[in-house]
C-alpha cells in the first residue's frame, strides 16, 4: 500500500486533497511569500486521526506542516518548495465540546473559528478576549501555537494567558491529554507552555480549554486626535486611572494609513473632519452595568470628561466618541482595515516589533529616521497597539514600485529597524511568530544560549526533525 493509501485509510477520502488546485490554498501565506509543494493536504477528522497520520509520517520519515486558518504573517504555516512534507489542516476539527460559565472555560478543537469562539462565549454571557483582524479565518489552534496577541493584550494578555490546558499530539504520534481546567498545578515542569508559541515545531496542538470573563456591560470607544507619538503614550498613561484600570484597548496610527485605509477599503468614513498626523482608538470595558438616568457615570461620560481634560492639555486636538456599537464597529473599521489596505496598495515590509511602552516616541522618531535614510521615497506606515508596546513598524513601497525592486532594499531596511529595536531592549517579533521570515534574523539576534536552548528542546522533542521543519529555529 503507498504512502498516500495509507493516508486515504486514516482520514478517509473527505480527508484528503491530492489534486494542485485543491491543494494550492494550502500551499501558500496569506501575504504571498511563499508557494510551497506538498506530497498531500491533509484533513483529519480527530486527535485519534491526527495521532494516526503522525504516526505514519515518523514511521515514514515525512515531514509535516500543521496549519489552522493559514492567516500567519510568517510564513510559519507554509510549506517547503520540495514537495517531500504533508500539509496538515486541523480545519475539520471545529467543534465548541463544553461551555462552563460557572467555571468560566470552554473546551475547543483546534480548528475551531476565532470568531465563533467569541460569539459562543457572547451567547453565555461570557467573554472570550482575543481579538484580532482576521478573527474570521483563523483557528485557535493557530492562535495558540504562535502565540497570538490582538488589540486587548494590555488588558488581558496573550494567548498563552488565555489558556488553562491542552491537548498535544506529539511527533512520535503519541497523545498528550493535558486539558486540565485548572488555574493552580505545580506537579513538574508546565508542559503547556512548551507548546504555546511553538508553532508546530514541536507538537501539534488538537484541543485547548480556555478561560472566559464576565462579558462586558459597559463599553467606551474613541477616536482621537493626537500631535505626537508622546502624546498618545501620555494619553494612554492618564486612560488607565480615569478610566479606573478599564482600558481594554488603545491603538495608534498615523495618516498614511488612514489614507490607504479609505481608499481601499469600501464603507469606511474619516471620523473628523480636518485630517491630522496621528490617531488614538481607544477603548474602555467594564463589567458593571451602565445605568441610564441616575448621578453615576457611565464609562463614556467617563471617556468624555477625561478626553475634555486631555485637549486642555494639548494632548487631544480633536475627538469623537461612539455613541452607537455601529459606529464603535464603524471606528474599528478603520483599523482592522490597514493590513488589507496595505496588501491592495501593493508591495510592503512589515515590522511587527515590540519596546517598551514609554520608550515608544523616541523610538518612532530615531525609526522613522532610519528607514528614510535607507529608502528615501519609502512610505512609513507605522500602526498598531501603544498599549503594550507592539508596533506593526511597516515599510510601504514607493507609489508604482514593483515587487522586486522594492525587494531589493529589504536587507537595509531591515537590519536598521531591527538593529534598533534591539537596542531599545525590545523584540523582532512580538506577536506574528517566527515561521521562514525571521529564521536568520531570530539567529543573528537572540543570544548564543537561548538559540542553543531552543536547538536542545527541537532536538529533544522531535529527534527526525518532522514538525514543521526549517521554522523558527534551524537544528
Amino acid at each position: 500500500m503507498s504512502f498516500v493509501d495509507r493516508l486515504r485509510s486514516i482520514v478517509g477520502e473527505k480527508g484528503l486533497i491530492l489534486d494542485d488546485q485543491g491543494k494550492h490554498p494550502y500551499l501558500t501565506d496569506w501575504r504571498e511569500n511563499y508557494l510551497g509543494k506538498a506530497l498531500a493536504v491533509v484533513r483529519p477528522a480527530s486527535t485519534e486521526e491526527v495521532a494516526g497520520v503522525v504516526e505514519l509520517c515518523a514511521a515514514e520519515k515525512v515531514a509535516i506542516v500543521p496549519q489552522g486558518g493559514n492567516t500567519g504573517m510568517a510564513g510559519g504555516g507554509a510549506p517547503h518548495e520540495d514537495g517531500h512534507e504533508i500539509v496538515l489542516s486541523l480545519t475539520r476539527m471545529n467543534r465548541i465540546l463544553e461551555v462552563d460559565p460557572i467555571g468560566y472555560t470552554m473546551t475547543v478543537e483546534a480548528g475551531v473559528i476565532l470568531k465563533t469562539i467569541q460569539e459562543t462565549a457572547a451567547e453565555h454571557d461570557r467573554l472570550f478576549p482575543l481579538s484580532l483582524g482576521a478573527e474570521g479565518s483563523c483557528t485557535i489552534g493557530g492562535n495558540l501555537s504562535t502565540n497570538a496577541g490582538g488589540v486587548q493584550v494590555l488588558h488581558y494578555g496573550n494567548a498563552r494567558n488565555l489558556v488553562l490546558g491542552i491537548e498535544v499530539v506529539t511527533p512520535q504520534g503519541e497523545i498528550w491529554n493535558g486539558l486540565r481546567a485548572l488555574k493552580k498545578d505545580n506537579t513538574g515542569y508546565d508542559l503547556r507552555d512548551l507548546y504555546l508559541g511553538a508553532e508546530g515545531t514541536l507538537g501539534i496542538i488538537t484541543k485547548a480549554v480556555l478561560k472566559l470573563w464576565p462579558k462586558p456591560k459597559d463599553n467606551a470607544t474613541s477616536w482621537s486626535a493626537v500631535p505626537s507619538p508622546a502624546a498618545a503614550v501620555e494619553l494612554l498613561s492618564g486612560a488607565n486611572a480615569a478610566s479606573e484600570d478599564n482600558v481594554t484597548s488603545c491603538e495608534l496610527m498615523g495618516r498614511q494609513g488612514i489614507d490607504f485605509v479609505l481608499k481601499h477599503i469600501p464603507g469606511t468614513a474619516d471620523p473628523l473632519s480636518d485630517k491630522h498626523d496621528w490617531y488614538v482608538l481607544m477603548e474602555w470595558a467594564s463589567t458593571r452595568p451602565r445605568r441610564e438616568g441616575d448621578n453615576v457615570q457611565g464609562l463614556r461620560e467617563k471617556m468624555e470628561s477625561y478626553l475634555g481634560e486631555a485637549m486642555e492639555q494639548g494632548l487631544v486636538l480633536d475627538a469623537v466618541i461612539a455613541q452607537t456599537e455601529a459606529q464603535s464597529r464603524a471606528l474599528w473599521a478603520l483599523r482592522e482595515g490597514h493590513t488589507e489596505a496595505s496588501k491592495k496598495e501593493g508591495p510592503s515590509i512589515k515590522f511587527d516589533i515590540s519596546v517598551a511602552v514609554s520608550k515608544i516616541p523616541q523610538f518612532m522618531t530615531e525609526g522613522l529616521a532610519a528607514m528614510r535614510k535607507a529608502l528615501p521615497e519609502c512610505r512609513p506606515l507605522p500602526f498598531g497597539h501603544v498599549g503594550d508596546g507592539n508596533l506593526h513598524f511597516n515599510c510601504q513601497a514607493p507609489a508604482g514600485w514593483s515587487k522586486p525592486q522594492f525587494m531589493a532594499y529589504e536587507h537595509a531596511i531591515s537590519r536598521a529597524i531591527y538593529d534598533l529595536v534591539v537596542s531599545y531592549g525590545g523584540s523582532i517579533s512580538a506577536e506574528h511568530g517566527i515561521g521562514q521570515i525571521k529564521l536568520d534574523e531570530l539567529a543573528h539576534y537572540r543570544s548564543k544560549i537561548e538559540i542553543d536552548t531552543m536547538r536542545t528542546l527541537k532536538r529533544a522533542l522531535d529527534p527526525q526533525n518532522i514538525m514543521n521543519p526549517g521554522k523558527v529555529v534551524r537544528v
